[in-house]
Order: C-alpha cells, then structure tokens, then sequence
C-alpha cells in the first residue's frame, strides 16, 4: 500500500473474525458511513464523506462488514444480523460520544438497527437509498418461477447483479429467513433522532416509496424526504455528492 492508499487497521471480533477500517480523528459528533449490499469502504460516497469531514475536523468511520470489501469472511456466509452486529461492534469499539450514522442502500437498514441497538449514542440518521426489509419485499419479488423453485430445491439461487455481469448475486434461502429476524417496515420504529433521506425518483433497486414508508414508520418527527427526480440508485455523480455534503452538513450545523 501507498501513502494514498494505506492498509486499513483491523478490528477483531471475540469469535476472530477481522473487520477492516479507517478512521480520522475529530471532533463530535462523529460520522461513521455503513456501506450496501457487497459493495465496500473505497466506494465514492465513502471516500467524498471521509474528505468532507475531514475539511470539517469531524471524525470519521469507514469499515467492511464480514465477507466484504478487506475484512474477513465470506460473502454468501453473511446475514443482515451479522453485518449489523459488526455495526454496533464498529461503532461501540472505534468511536465515542454522539455519532451521525450514514447508511447507503442496505446500510439504510443496517443504520436503523444499529440506531435502534445503541439509542444513546446516535445523534442522527442519514440514508441514501435506504433499503431496509429488503430480503422479504424486493428479493422474493424480482426471483422468477424458476429461480424461486431453484432456491426452495438447492437453498440457493444465482441472480444477476446490475452493476457487473460477471458476478451474479449469490442468494441463500438462509439469508432471506434470516432477514426476517430483523424487519423494520411492518410496525413503528423507535428511533427518536433526526433522519435525514435521499432517494432518487428512477432508482430501479430499492422504490423511492421506501423512503416514504420509512418516514411514516420512524417515531421521530424529524425526518425528512429529499426525492432526487433523475437520481438513480447510487446517487453517485458529482451533483449527487454535492448533495449529500449539503445533508450532512446540515444536520451537523444543527445538532450544534
């Protein structure tokens, strides 16, 4: 590695498994950014919020879940208990005082349960694309009759990823089951914070109605929608990014 990309240091677990990060020092409250589905900590919303704050001095937490990106594991060994698990860990062993969380796609989901774990420690909510019950209400809907019968059969169904051709989406039966554990849209949520969500009006993976069924489900009464009319899912153009320094700036600002 090179002084423009260091190593990452390493977090390990009671049960040895490895979590790789990067942090900066700064002030509170920090920010600690929760990544998507097999995506990782070197994405361009990582990295543009990780020089945001640090032109802020605020501190700043990127990592990798288990099976992703340079922590340890395998991806199709994951669950969204497990990735949330590694959350609460980042968050309880790496940071102090009051954090902003800022959840991409399935970090939205990740967010609210680690929000929901650790209440007295978030000061806020930032997603983008959020994606929580993902595994019960987009999944099973795009599986046609085939891969559906393929996934009760084998306990597990190959489905295209949209973003490389190459590397289907590998789905585990056990993956969904467990999803169910940890639904967030089918009562409220006791999340008292400001919430802060970004979707984009032509995101083809996760409905931007999502972020208004979160927005009606959240205890807070500060939440608030930002529906983006030609953003896509990543939200990841110079414009976009734009955005989302302004967002996070703004409640920031106004946590004081």
């Amino acid at each position: 590695m090179d002084e423009a990309h260091p190593a990452p240091q390493i977090l390990t677990r009671d049960d040895g498994a490895t979590i790789a990060y990067h942090q900066t020092a700064g002030k509170h409250p920090g920010v600690v950014f929760l990544t998507g589905f097999k995506s990782d900590m070197t994405g361009g919303k990582a990295m543009e919020l990780e020089a945001f704050c640090r032109e802020r001095g605020q501190a700043f937490l990127r990592f990798d879940y288990f099976g992703h990106g340079q922590s340890s594991g395998e991806f199709e060994d994951g669950t969204i208990g497990r990735w949330a698990d590694d959350a609460v860990f980042a968050i309880d062993g790496l940071t102090e005082g009051p954090q902003i969380l800022v959840g991409s796609s399935m970090g939205g989901w990740i967010m609210l349960l680690a929000a929901l774990a650790r209440p007295d420690r978030i000061a806020g909510l930032v997603g983008i694309a959020a994606a929580p019950d993902f595994t019960e209400d987009l999944i099973p809907a795009a599986l046609d009759d085939g891969q559906k019968r393929a996934l009760e059969r084998d306990g597990v169904v190959d489905i295209p990823n949209c973003y490389d051709d190459l590397e289907p989406y590998r789905i585990r039966k056990r993956f969904l089951d467990e999803g169910r554990d940890h639904l967030l849209l089918r009562g409220e949520i006791a999340i008292n914070c400001p919430v802060r969500l970004i979707h984009g009006r032509e995101d083809e993976d996760v409905p931007w109605e999502t972020s208004h069924r979160l927005m009606e489900r959240l205890a807070s009464a500060d939440v608030e929608v930002q529906l983006v009319k030609a953003g896509d899912h990543r939200l990841s153009e110079p414009h976009d990014l734009t955005r989302l320094r302004r967002t996070l700036g703004g409640l920031l600002d106004g946590l004081g």
